[in-house]
Formats: C-alpha cells, structure tokens, sequence
C-alpha cells in the first residue's frame, strides 16, 4: 500500500514544486552514533508539512522518529526501503530519524503537505533522476505545454555546440529524435530514452551527470529542480 501511494505522489513532485515556486526542500544533516544512523530532515520549503517520503539504497529498520517543531510517526512497518513519516512539522522544524544498518543511505526524500508533495525533491541516483524528469516532464505537458516547449527550446540552445559533436560523433540528433518522445511518449518511454542516453555518454554516477557536457538548468528551473 506505501508502494503503490509512494508511486503516485512522486507522479507529481517536480510539477507541484515548479507551480508553486517552492525552489527548497530537505535539508539533510548525516550523523552516525554508537553504530546507529541519525540523520536529520530539516523542512527548508518555507511552510508548514504533514509528513516526509523517505526512500533508501537497501533495506532498513527505522528505530526511531523524533520531531522537533511538530509531530511524526511511521505510517507502516519500520522495516523495508520505502516509508512515509506522517504528522505535521513546522517550517524549519525537523525530523530525527535513526536506522540500522548505519552505512544505508537515503537516495530520495520529498515532504508531504496533505497527501501531495511539496518543496524540491532530494534524490541521489541517475536511475531516480531519470524517473523524475519522466513523470515531472509528462505532468509539466499536460498542465502547461508552452512552458514544456520553452524550456526545451533552450534546452537546445543552451548546449548547441555540445549537441553538434554529440550527433557528429554518435549519429545521434538529440533535438530531432528527443522532441517526439517529449511529447507523445509515457513517462517510463521519457526515461527510458533518458537512461539510453545517459548510457550512450558513459556516465555512471548522478555527480558525472549534473557536472558533465550537458547543461540541464534550463530543465530543471521549469521542473522545480
């Protein structure tokens, strides 16, 4: 049931964060003590939650939730990869959260207002980036295709030169053969097509894409990012 509801609310994160202009997110403090993690998840939206989405690299046991500036509680099991912290936490108030083993780490986190996500997404992986720009770009066509188009549009413009050796090099047109995918495919083709890319470039790590060749800042201001 988390699955499936966590699946639905990420459907909408980078479209709801680019509508209501809400450019924060989590905060993110690490700590280890005596073997446990403790990390805390600071609300730096600038309004009130009502709970925190929280996804990690393999399986953990949640041991405890402490809200400071609000109220929270696992709404599930404390084992698994998935979890939905719920109760409502004032602006800049945070989340203590402890897990076992120590050196798992978070790979996506969002806040909740309701049962909607608010704020920017916090996220670590090439495969949940990809994600998020399929489900962020097919929400953005549907609600407003103008700005979708404009954002493209410079998109292209932003990285010409890095696009006419990528076509010179690959055989790879970026802009004729992306553009029909942008606005006809589902959200898993549009990621698909972001993985195969991505793929194609040889980069393995989140890092290696958001510092390589590609200037993806006009996408990521229309998305919310």
């Amino acid at each position: 049931m988390i699955r499936r509801r966590c699946v639905w609310m990420v459907a909408g994160v980078l479209l709801l964060a680019s509508l209501t202009g809400l450019a924060q997110g989590v905060d993110i403090t690490p700590n280890v003590v005596n073997g446990t993690a403790i990390w805390f998840f600071t609300n730096a939206v600038g309004v009130p939650v009502t709970g925190l989405q929280l996804e990690f690299d393999q399986e953990v046991t949640i041991t405890q939730v402490f809200p400071i500036g609000g109220f929270g509680q696992l709404a599930g099991p404390p084992t698994g990869q998935a979890f939905i912290v719920l109760g409502d936490l004032a602006a800049g108030g945070s989340y203590w959260i402890s897990w076992q083993p120590a050196n798992a780490v978070p790979t996506f986190a969002i806040w909740l207002s309701g049962q909607a996500p608010i704020g920017a997404p916090f996220f670590t992986t090439i495969a949940k980036l990809g994600y998020l720009f399929g489900q962020g770009i097919v929400h953005l066509r549907e609600a407003d295709p103008a700005a979708l188009g404009a954002a493209f549009e410079q998109f292209f413009m932003d990285n010409a030169e890095y696009l006419a050796g990528l076509a010179a090099s690959t055989g790879l047109d970026l802009a004729t053969s992306l553009l029909p995918i942008i606005m006809a495919s589902p959200a898993e083709g549009i990621e698909n097509f972001f993985n195969t890319v991505v793929g194609m470039l040889g980069v393995t790590t989140l890092e290696g894409v958001l510092t390589g060749g590609i200037d993806f800042s006009a996408l990521f201001a229309a998305l919310g990012m």
